[in-house]
C-alpha cells in the first residue's frame, strides 16, 4: 500500500485583512467669479447676494464684476455687504478658478478664460460652435451645463425652474397682447360672467405646456392640449388634477382648434435639436385676426412656420393678422424670479463641492452630477458633441476612475 505523503501547509494565511476605504477629504475654500454678462438678452445673473451671503459666512471668496446683477434689480451694494468683493476689470474676475455664468460662454470670453478653470453655466448645444469647443479643450477646461445637471431625484432642476417659468408667463404676455391697445382681438382672456372664456391651444405636454394650462386655467380660459405622447398628456392631467381636452398631433384636428381659438402656444422639444414644425403656413392664414401665437419653442427653431426669432425690446410682428410673440428666453424677461431659481441650486452645490474638497471630489462621490458634465479638464465628454463635430469622445466615467 503505498504511503500518503504528508499535507504542507501553503505559506499564505487567510487572515481577514482591513478593508481599504475612500477617506473624505477636508473641506476646500472655493473661489467663486461673477462676469457681467454681454449676451444678447441675458439679463439673470447666476447667484443672488443671499446667496453670495450663505457662501462668504461659510469662509468662500466671491468676486463679481461690477454691474453683473444690475439687470435682474441686483445693485453692487447689495453683493458688497453680502461681503462680495467687487471689481470693475473683467479679467480679475476671470482669474477666480470656478466661474458662474447665466448666459453661455461665448468668443469674448475665451482669452479671459484661465487653464484647467471649472465653468458653470448654460450650454445652449444648438447654437454651440465646433470652433470654440476646441479651444475650450485646449485650456483643459471643466465645463458643467445648466440644462443637463441633475439631482439626486434625477430631475433637472434649473431646466425645470426654468420651464416653470415660461409656462407662466406665456399666459401672462397672452392676455396683454390680447387687448385692444396691443392690436389684439380686445378680449379677456378668462372671460367673465355671461360671456364665453377665451380658448387657448397649448401645443407640447411637458413642464412648460403644464405651467401654461396651469396659469390659463386659473384665469378661467378653457384649454386644449396637444402632444404626441399620450404618456404625457395622461401626465399633465394627473398634474393639474382633473381631466382636460387633450389630443395627439393630428394636423386637422389642430387645424380645426387652431381656426377658433384666441391664443397658441408652442412648447415642443426634440431630442435632435430642432423642434418639430407642426402648424403650417396655411393654418396661421386661417386664424382669426388679433389672435396671438407664442412660441416658446423659437429657441429651438420654433414649432410655428411662421415663426421668426424677436427681442424683448421688439417682441411683436404681424403676420396674417396673428400675432407673433417669438422671444427666446422667456425667463430673462423675469430675470430676478429666474436668478433666484438658479441660484437655489448653484448656491447649495457649491457649498456641497467646498465639504467634499473641490468639484473633482464632489462628481467622484455624486455620480448623478456627471450628466451635466461636457468638458473635464479639456477632454469632451458627451457624446453628441463629439459626433457632431467629429471630435474625440472620453467616457467621463473612466476619466474620474483614472484619478485614484
Amino acid at each position: 500500500m503505498a504511503q500518503q505523503k504528508p499535507f504542507i501547509s501553503p505559506s499564505f494565511s487567510y487572515e481577514t485583512l482591513e478593508e481599504t476605504l475612500d477617506v473624505k477629504p477636508t473641506g476646500a475654500q472655493l473661489h467663486i467669479g461673477i462676469p457681467k454678462e454681454v449676451a444678447f438678452q441675458e439679463n439673470r445673473v447666476s447667484l443672488t447676494p443671499e446667496a453670495v451671503g450663505v457662501l462668504v459666512s461659510n469662509g468662500h471668496m466671491v468676486v463679481l464684476e461690477h454691474n453683473a446683477g444690475d439687470a435682474a434689480h441686483f445693485r453692487d451694494k447689495d453683493y458688497s455687504e453680502a461681503g462680495a468683493k467687487i471689481v470693475y476689470d473683467k479679467a480679475e474676475v476671470y482669474k477666480a478658478p470656478i466661474l458662474v455664468k447665466s448666459a453661455p460662454i461665448v468668443e469674448e470670453d475665451i482669452p479671459f478664460l484661465q487653464p484647467n478653470q471649472v465653468i458653470i453655466s448654460p450650454m445652449h448645444i444648438t447654437l454651440l460652435k465646433s470652433e470654440l469647443l476646441e479651444k475650450l479643450m485646449e485650456k483643459r477646461i471643466t465645463a458643467i451645463a445648466f440644462e443637463s445637471l441633475k439631482d439626486e431625484n434625477g430631475t433637472f432642476p434649473i431646466v425645470r425652474s426654468m420651464s416653470e417659468i415660461a409656462g407662466s408667463a406665456v399666459m401672462l404676455i397672452a392676455g396683454q397682447y390680447l387687448g385692444s391697445a396691443n392690436h389684439g382681438k380686445g378680449v379677456l382672456l378668462g372671460g367673465i360672467s355671461g360671456i364665453p372664456p377665451s380658448k387657448v391651444i397649448i401645443l407640447g405636454a411637458g413642464i412648460v405646456g403644464e405651467y401654461a394650462a396651469r396659469a390659463a386655467l386659473a384665469l378661467g380660459a378653457s384649454v386644449k392640449v396637444f402632444d404626441n405622447s399620450v404618456y404625457r398628456l395622461k401626465q399633465l392631467q394627473d398634474n393639474i388634477g382633473h381631466r382636460l381636452w387633450t389630443s395627439v398631433l393630428e394636423p386637422k384636428i389642430l387645424a380645426k382648434q387652431l381656426k377658433t381659438c384666441e391664443v397658441a402656444v408652442g412648447t415642443l422639444r426634440s431630442n435632435s435639436g430642432r423642434a418639430p414644425v407642426v402648424v403650417t403656413e396655411e393654418m396661421v392664414s386661417n386664424m382669426r385676426p388679433g389672435s396671438v401665437i407664442i412660441d416658446v419653442s423659437i429657441d429651438s427653431g420654433g414649432c410655428f412656420e411662421t415663426s421668426e426669432i424677436t427681442s424683448h425690446e421688439h417682441p411683436i410682428f404681424m403676420k396674417y393678422g396673428v400675432i407673433h410673440y417669438c422671444v427666446p428666453n422667456i425667463p430673462s424677461g423675469f430675470a430676478r424670479t429666474a436668478s433666484h431659481a438658479i441660484s437655489n441650486v448653484l448656491m447649495p452645490l457649491l457649498l456641497e463641492a467646498a465639504d467634499e474638497g473641490g468639484i473633482e471630489n464632489l462628481i467622484w462621490h455624486k455620480v448623478h452630477l456627471r450628466s451635466g458634465i461636457y468638458l473635464f479638464k479639456g477632454a469632451l465628454t458627451h457624446f453628441h458633441l463629439s459626433q457632431r463635430f467629429n471630435l474625440k469622445y472620453t467616457d467621463l466615467n473612466l476619466l474620474i476612475a483614472s484619478r485614484r
